[in-house]
């Protein structure tokens, strides 16, 4: 199947190599074309890892190429990217192709819908609650696959299309989807904003020393009791939704295929795996992602049901302070959605 692939960073090259491999015809879209320049001239895209070869995945000039003919269209880029590329999608989109926002951040599904019914078109949106692949660009036209994760959860606008859409995705990446019942659930199954604001103010100065760190050792007993803490926020706003979610001990059980352990040992065991940089800058995309896309549209949802969320708010507060501005402010998705002016009940029928 032709798939079109709008982001071309390691998750979009990575999601390439896989479809290649699988038999598939991958289209490369890259907004600015510096990421897909070298495969533009003839190199093989170039992976290694959990995907390993050289692969040809077709390169587009423009996002219009690379959604012509494409049943299957997969937003692969980070969510402060989200909105102008999907702009960019909504303005060449047809109601026969099915959008993928692999992952959502900040009900950016919601947002694309919103996008695609304002110009009149139907096209099904699908939301992913993390991405297949973990894959890191390594190159010009190289992109190291961390792994494949086993289960991932997913969604549809509408939901009467979500049997359609599981199918979809199942024939592209295989038995490795979890249906939820709307965007909303999957807003909320996505736990790397908790587990990265932790992770982060445990390991700041690292983090501004541009000091060499691994990720998951940096979860320590102490740490892992922060992240199970902000967790227990997560999943209160889930239950006031009415939608069920993984607790984070069970999505790193199966985003690592590690057993149920207290998660500082889950960190071990992950990081003598080979280990994962933590970030070496506060400029580094967490700050851009997580805490903007991630952590204030969780916090926007609490509002509405009425929970509180003191350690998101406080999260959220102090790296605002570090790092001297309005972290929701950051956000360009939330105030197109005018989410405050919503209850449970009327989002939750907006996302049906």
């Amino acid at each position: 199947m032709r798939v079109a692939i709008l982001g071309s960073g390691g998750i979009g090259l990575g999601t390439a190599a896989l479809l290649c491999r699988e038999g598939h015809d991958p289209v490369v879209w890259s907004p600015s074309g510096k990421s897909t320049k070298a495969m533009a001239e003839g190199a093989p895209l170039l992976a290694t890892g959990a995907v390993a070869g050289e692969f040809r995945p077709r390169v587009a000039a423009s996002c219009e190429e690379a959604m012509a003919g494409a049943p299957c269209v997969i937003i692969a880029a980070p969510a402060f990217a989200h909105r102008a590329i999907m702009a960019e999608a909504a303005a060449h989109a047809t109601a026969a192709q099915t959008l993928i926002v692999s992952s959502q951040y900040s009900l950016s599904a919601l947002y694309l819908k919103t996008e695609l019914a304002r110009r009149g078109i139907s096209s099904p949106v699908v939301a992913w609650g993390t991405t297949v692949v973990l894959g890191r660009a390594a190159g010009p036209a190289e992109v190291t696959v961390l792994s494949l994760r086993k289960r991932g959860d997913i969604a549809s606008l509408p939901v009467a299309g979500a049997q359609d859409d599981l199918a979809l995705c199942q024939s592209l990446f295989g038995d490795r989807f979890e249906p939820r019942k709307n965007a909303i659930a999957i807003q909320l199954s996505n736990v790397n904003p908790q587990v990265h604001l932790a992770n982060a103010l445990g390991n700041l100065t690292r983090i501004e020393k541009g000091e060499a760190w691994e990720l998951y050792s940096g979860i320590t007993p102490g740490l892992a009791r922060m992240i199970e803490a902000l967790d227990l926020e997560r999943l209160a706003v889930a239950r006031a939704f009415d939608v069920q979610v993984r607790t984070i001990g069970e999505h790193m059980s199966l985003s690592f295929d590690v057993p149920s352990l207290p998660l500082d040992e889950v960190g071990k065991r992950v990081a003598a795996r080979g280990g994962t940089p933590g970030p070496a800058s506060l400029d580094a995309r967490w700050m851009k992602e997580d805490w903007a896309y991630g952590i204030v549209p969780n916090i926007a949802l609490a509002d509405i049901a009425g929970v509180p969320v003191p350690l998101h708010r406080a999260g959220l507060q102090l790296f605002a302070t570090i790092l001297g501005r309005d972290l929701a402010a950051d956000n360009d998705l939330l105030p197109a959605m005018n989410l405050g002016d919503h209850t449970v009940k009327s989002l939750t029928q907006l996302v049906t």
